[in-house]
């Protein structure tokens, strides 16, 4: 599925994922492929996202986006925030 975190101030990441787990106000949840369109509000977390392929440049990453040794998962830390799913 393709995904784009954005801030007010920038793009903090775009491309396709596997699986993004998310903070929510009610705890963690975790979104997959095909899952069923949803708009929740998330709370003070960290975004945890399984990337489909390694990332090849990491350079061009937001600071406040982490990576694994594997360039496969990425960590944002979040204050809030609104998620929308639609059509992966």
């Amino acid at each position: 599925m393709q995904l784009e975190i954005i801030t007010p101030e920038s793009n903090l990441f775009s491309g396709e994922v596997i699986a993004v787990q998310l903070p929510g106000k009610d705890g963690l949840f975790q979104v997959l492929n095909n899952h069923a369109p949803i708009i929740s509000a998330l709370t003070k977390g960290t975004i945890k996202v399984d990337l489909s392929q390694p990332l090849k440049n990491t350079k061009k990453l937001n600071k406040r986006v982490q990576v694994d040794a594997s360039n496969k998962v990425l960590t944002i830390d979040v204050d809030g925030g609104v998620v929308e799913l639609t059509n992966n």
